[in-house]
């Protein structure tokens, strides 16, 4: 086999493999969502303009504990570790074992710990981790498909575990998730991405000394 013919197979393979990894991500993204689609809420991970948009406004030399809620298959997950400080932690939470073992088996970083379990719980989450408290949130639950009484008692938690001066980060498709927001944040921001499938509505609830 010639060299151009070596380097020709070697690409071949890298393609191929990396289009295992994508279509076994986005494999096991469709599974969790036909398995509880009101918990998932999207058929499609949030798109990277989504991404950068969301995160934009967090100060990351101040960020110890960055959670997660509803992490999915790590759309987020990688973004937030190449910016979060070397003595961070990211801390994702969610209700589906499926992406949970996946996220287990991808992801290796040690600041990285993904919990099975309810964003209600988080309080008890956060200090079983050895955290007081947390430095900003990430959500994409579809807070208006969530069961009866779920979406306000994350909301209060998350009220509860955040510092002052720290953010809950909010991605949706409709506006409900402000008003279970509004309950406890009384500095909410409200932006807007539309290259993203659906166009999504974003919000930063900071909690101020006076909430």
């Amino acid at each position: 086999m010639s060299d151009n013919s070596a380097a020709q197979a070697l690409n071949r393979g890298d393609i191929k493999r990396r289009a295992a990894r994508l279509f076994g991500q986005w494999g096991v993204f469709f599974r969790g969502f036909l398995q509880h689609p009101k918990m998932v809420g999207s058929i499609i991970p949030s798109s990277r303009f989504t991404i950068e948009k969301m995160l934009a406004p967090v100060k990351w030399d101040e960020c110890d504990l960055f959670v997660e809620y509803g992490p999915g298959v790590g759309t987020f997950c990688q973004p937030v570790l190449d910016r979060l400080k070397r003595d961070g932690a990211l801390i994702v939470i969610d209700t589906n074992p499926l992406y949970i073992d996946y996220l287990k088996k991808t992801i290796r970083d040690s600041r990285f710990h993904a919990v099975l379990g309810s964003a209600a719980d988080v309080e008890e989450i956060v200090a079983a981790h050895g955290h007081d408290h947390a430095d900003y949130l990430l959500s994409g639950l579809p807070f208006s498909t969530l069961p009866e009484g779920v979406g306000p008692a994350i909301a209060a938690a998350t009220h509860r575990v955040l510092r002052v001066g720290g953010a809950f980060l909010v991605y949706q498709f409709s506006d409900r998730a402000r008003d279970f927001m509004a309950r406890h944040f009384r500095h909410i921001d409200s932006g807007f991405e539309p290259l993203n499938v659906l166009p999504c509505k974003l919000f930063w609830g900071w909690k101020r000394a006076d909430d």
